[in-house]
Parts: C-alpha cells; structure tokens; sequence
C-alpha cells in the first residue's frame, strides 16, 4: 500500500488538504484548541474553531498560524498531524510527499519552519510553493506560456498579487492586509462608534452578510449583539452596509495600492496581456461584496472574481502535485 501525494493549503483562516486522485478531502479551520495546565490538545479545526471566544479559563483556543506564516511552531505540528492521520494517506511501509504553499516575501527561517512541521507531521519530501502561481494554476489560468498572467488572492492573513509568465512569478508583493484585519477594523469600529464589543466570529458574519466595498453597491442592515463598554451588559444594535464601506476603506486602499505597486513594475509587454486577459481574484477576500468592482474601477483593467476562490490554492497543489515528477527540478 503506497503512500497518497497531498498538497497543503495552510493557511492563516483554514487548512485545505487535496489527495492525488481524491480531489479536495478536507477544509477546516486552522485552529487548535489545548488545555493550558497540561498543554494537552484538545481540539483541532471545525471542532476548536467553535470554542473560540467561548471557552473556560483553562482551555485556550490557539491559530497558530498568523499572517500566512508559522507564529507557534508545536502547534502548527500538532495541527498537521492531526488532519494527516484523520486523512490515513500514510501507506504500509511509505509517507507521502506533501506540497505546501506559502505567502512570497517570507523569509528562509519561515521557510524553513514550514518545511520542517510538515516533516515532522509524517510527511517524506516537502515541496514549498509560491501561493499566487499555485492560486493561479487552481483558478484555471495557463501561466506556463509566454504572456502575462496577474492574480491577487486575498486570504486570511496575507494577500498576495503577483503577475506571472512562463511558469513563474516575474513581479511580486505581498502585504498584510486580508481577511483577518477586514475582521479587526469592523471590531475596533463599532468599539468606537458604539461603544461596543464584539467577538471575532461576529465580525466576520458582519462582513459576509452585510459588507460591501463598492459606494452604492449594497443597502442593507443587520442587528448585531455584544457587550456595552459603559454598562458592561449585552446590547443590541442595528448596523449599516454603508458603515462597513467606512470600517474597511483603509484596509482595502493598501490593496488597491499593492496592486498598482505590482502593475508599475511590469513590463510593459506583460501589461498589454494583462489589459486583454484581466486580474483574476483568488482566495476568501474574493468573496467580499464589491471588491472586484472596486478594483477594475481604480486599476482600469478587468478583475474577474475566480469561479472557487476558496480552493483555487488547493485546486492549484492538486495540479501540481500530478506534474511534481516533471517538476522536479524546480524544487
């Protein structure tokens, strides 16, 4: 019984595993959930997620993960073990050999860290990937030929915009500003406007019920509860679409300028392709009301919302992992 080739999306919000010739077999939230007398693990993904802001004094719930790199390194392993035995893709006398992406402006030491906990999680070989080429790849794109190609995947942590030709990426940036921080600017907010606090997982309802980026694109509403700064009960208040726009402007405008960042630093031949073809949006943030319209409205190019933002890095590890014969050489 032979070992199964596994790519790794690890990212900062969820972990996605794709198994050669399975497709996508898992996608859970990156966090672990541990006892802090005993620094048991309690919990790992779906199940530590929903602990979150809810749990004991003695039980902690850990993202071990923070801006597309490794923050707690036990964790990040215990984490990984976890969904590769809950997987059984470990063959009788074999291991398999993983895949994983990172974020492109990490240093070698994280590198490194990555490399090393998914060894130690029980894989053989460990390949790293850059997250906008195999972001790309999974959202269906040809970068292999000669034309310019450019993709910005807005994850958890870390959004990452990258123009790629031939296979690799020829221009880069990557910028903390994603999922995580549109999430902490809708908290601090209402802590300011309201006077009232809100926990992690509200927010990010908040966002994708309501939220929108584009002025006029959305009109809606949404009552929201939490804790009274003044009063220290719970409160109820109504929240606005328009009021999101407001929370999230300066997040976004650090987007909107890693892109032009990237674009200026083209060559010019590519930037004539990418006119023609558009900037493909790949990862969670994609899915942000009025982003893409925002983008094509500041850039003046096309921006194409990909058909599955959430897995196109996992789609993107699946393809690769089928040419990593063929690739070898890269690695």
């Amino acid at each position: 019984m032979f070992a199964k080739d596994i790519g790794i999306d690890l990212g900062t919000a969820n972990v996605l595993i794709h198994v050669k010739g399975k497709g996508i077999v898992l996608n859970e939230p990156s966090v672990v959930a541990i006892d802090k007398k005993s620094s048991r693990v309690l919990a790992v993904g779906e199940e530590a997620s929903k602990m979150v802001g809810r749990t004991p004094g003695n039980i902690i719930a850990i993202r071990p993960m923070k801006d597309g790199v490794i923050a707690d390194f036990d964790m990040t392993e215990a984490m990984l073990r976890h969904f590769i035995n809950k997987l059984n893709v470990k063959g009788f006398l074999s291991k398999p050999r993983i895949l994983i992406c990172c974020p492109t402006n990490i240093t070698s030491v994280e590198q490194k860290a990555i490399r090393e906990a998914a060894e130690k999680s029980g894989g053989k070989k460990v390949y790293l990937e850059e997250e906008p080429k195999v972001a790309a790849i999974g959202a269906g794109m040809d970068i292999f030929q000669p034309s310019g190609n450019m993709v910005i995947d807005i994850g958890g942590g870390t959004t990452d915009v990258a123009v790629l030709s031939m296979g690799d990426i020829v221009t880069s940036q990557s910028i903390n500003a994603a999922g995580d921080m549109f999430d902490n600017d809708i908290i601090q907010f209402i802590k300011k406007k309201y006077k009232l606090l809100i926990g992690e997982r509200t927010a990010e309802t908040i966002k994708l019920t309501i939220g929108t980026v584009f002025p006029g694109s959305r009109k809606e509403q949404m009552d929201i509860r939490g804790r009274d700064m003044v009063t220290g009960l719970p409160r109820t208040i109504t929240i606005h679409s328009e009021e999101i726009l407001e929370a999230l402007e300066e997040s976004v405008s650090l987007i909107i300028q890693s892109a032009k960042n990237v674009l200026e630093k083209t060559p010019p031949e590519l930037s004539a392709d990418i006119i023609d073809r558009g900037i493909f949006l790949t990862g969670g943030g994609a899915l942000l009301h009025g982003i893409d319209q925002l983008l094509a409205d500041e850039l003046k190019v096309p921006v194409f919302v990909s058909d599955n933002p959430l897995s196109c890095v996992a789609v993107g590890t699946g393809i690769l992992l089928g040419n990593i014969d063929k690739a070898k050489g890269n690695y």
